[in-house]
């Protein structure tokens, strides 16, 4: 069940109370979440991406190129997990993800037409002057 935008507003002011407060404990509490779980993810990634390469070269070397081709795409495979979880990871001192998707929630979506329609206005516009 989603929390309501008054309910995540007086979250968000604990956090930063909290942060603010201590923010050794803060931290401490923060780490032990979603960062630490990044944090793994990445490196089975990274362990992964290794183990890809010890089967492409294997393949390369008994010849066996099917044993190449499912190094590659182990390799590809963890790649994109590395990268993806690293950019989900939180900086430390930086809000969790639930709260930034509550900002993006209350911003009116515009449609990609109405986005284009306004840099053709404001093309037109520049060019009249």
């Amino acid at each position: 069940m989603p929390l309501s935008e008054h309910e995540q507003r007086m979250l968000e002011q604990m956090e930063r109370a909290l942060y603010a407060e201590d923010p050794k404990f803060a931290s401490a509490l923060e780490g032990s979440g979603l960062r630490t779980y990044t944090r793994r993810r990445v490196y089975q990634a990274v362990a992964g991406f290794l183990v890809g390469i010890a089967l492409l070269m294997a393949g390369m070397v008994a010849k066996q190129v099917w044993l190449s081709v499912v190094g590659f795409l182990v390799m590809l495979g963890c790649a994109v997990l590395a990268v993806t979880g690293w950019r989900k990871a939180p900086k430390p001192g930086e809000q969790p993800a639930g709260a930034p998707q509550a900002r993006r929630q209350a911003r009116p979506k515009r449609s990609m037409m109405d986005r284009i329609e306004q840099r053709w206005q404001r093309r037109r516009d520049e060019q009249g002057q």
